[in-house]
């Protein structure tokens, strides 16, 4: 055993101990902590900002892009964002305890089926600083250990972040061990986590597509993969025209760095000369590079055109795939082609349209006349999210609370034996 796999090996043990502690923790314990985790983040904003701008330095001298370095950016105001989510979060009912399912046996037997934490999760993620809080804290409120792996380009931030929730928990009385950093910042502690089985109960990538497919190849312990986002929005033929170009346009320009943001629009052929003109001009007045079709090219000559590659990428920058469509059944064997089964929206007034489309289109979220920017644990009332899974088993879509328990029986007899 290495010296990276043995330190990361320790760590998953102390937070073993510490997940044995907090699982019992009452909710009114656990929200105390947290409230006090969100106050902490607000009095040192300044020295995580101040964190957070060496991690900037030093992508900008590595020549990163804008919508990597928007990702990575903390100010103050998005400290107080994030602060205000862990309080969003201490305002959530507690899954811990809820009981899944409870009956009478015929012999006797009382069967209980309660909700209780996963134990020790390991959150391995890229770039984003703001995922180190939301992590830590959907863990905290579910009575699970947190083991964060964030990326090397945040590791100060990431550092930061850590000790200020550290210090507030050790305050509250709660393990401090329940929220570590994993040690060391090369592939080794990365990998030294992924084969920790034994030690950590569950690993939750988050980030691009390489990220989550290396981890679910190489990793012993169960995954849960968290998808890319190539989203998709169809217009249909019987599209109301402002809420098709409304929609549209917030969906890949109101944030076009995360995975929750449109990459790919299809345009039914019977809307497209009332809708393209309009939707282009806009779009592309917004600093948006459209990458479109002949049909698409043929409306607008700043649009460049698509290739195969196009389709299928998840841009997470200033571009947006487009192209006509004969039918709506074309439209959802594109989708079926090239989605990677986040989110897909429909624009329409058409009722069975909508139902077609709903029904038929196999995403972990599916909008109608709404914009693929509300996949979110914010947006759908669940407080802060872990990720959004595009897998079928155990959880699918914004991962909140109730995606971070497990369930066990509780059977209580009176001296019945088989």
């Amino acid at each position: 055993m290495s010296n990276t796999e043995r330190e990361v090996h320790d760590a998953a043990r102390r937070a073993k101990d510490a997940a044995a502690d907090l699982a019992p923790m009452t909710r009114a314990d656990k929200d105390q902590a947290l409230l006090a985790v969100a106050d902490a983040l607000v009095a040192e904003a300044a020295s995580i900002v101040a964190a957070n701008a060496e991690d900037l330095d030093r992508a900008r001298a590595d020549g990163r892009p804008e919508s990597y370095l928007d990702r990575l950016a903390l100010t103050e105001e998005r400290v107080s964002s994030i602060a205000d989510a862990v309080r969003d979060i201490a305002e959530l009912p507690d899954p811990v305890g809820e009981v899944v399912y409870g009956s009478s046996l015929p012999n006797g037997l009382e069967l209980r089926q309660i909700r209780v934490p996963m134990g020790v999760i390991g959150i391995i993620y890229e770039g984003r600083p703001n995922v180190t809080a939301d992590a830590a804290v959907l863990c905290l409120k579910s009575g699970n250990a947190a083991l964060l792996r964030g990326s090397s380009s945040a590791h100060s931030s990431n550092t930061r972040i850590v000790e200020v929730i550290r210090g507030a928990l050790d305050k509250s009385g709660v393990p401090v061990d329940a929220v570590q950093l994993v040690p060391g910042s090369g592939r080794g502690s990365a990998q030294a986590l992924m084969r920790a089985r034994g030690l950590v109960d569950l690993l939750i990538p988050r980030g691009g597509a390489d990220l989550i497919q290396t981890v679910v190849r190489e990793s012993t312990v169960p995954v849960i993969e968290t998808g890319a986002g190539n989203c998709h929005v169809y217009i249909d033929e019987h599209a109301d025209l402002d809420k098709a170009v409304a929609i549209a346009v917030n969906a890949k320009a109101q944030r076009v760095s995360v995975c929750n943001s449109a990459e790919t629009l299809l345009v039914h052929d019977g809307i497209a000369d009332r809708f393209l003109p309009r939707f282009l001009r806009e779009i592309t007045d917004l600093g948006v590079t459209v990458h479109g079709d002949d049909r698409v090219l043929a409306y607008d000559d700043r649009a460049v055109p698509a290739t195969e590659d196009d389709w299928a990428t998840e841009y997470l920058s200033m571009d947006l795939a487009v192209k006509v469509v004969g039918d709506m059944d074309e439209a959802m064997a594109h989708i079926r082609a090239y989605s990677t089964g986040h989110t897909e929206a429909i624009v329409t007034d058409s009722q069975s349209a909508a139902r077609r489309f709903s029904s038929r289109v196999d995403s972990a979220a599916v909008m109608v006349n709404a914009s693929t920017r509300f996949t979110d644990g914010g947006e759908f009332g669940f407080g802060a999210e872990i990720g959004i899974s595009t897998q079928k088993l155990h959880a699918r879509g914004p991962m909140g609370l109730r995606e971070m328990t497990s369930t066990k029986y509780i059977v209580t007899g009176d001296g019945q034996v088989r």
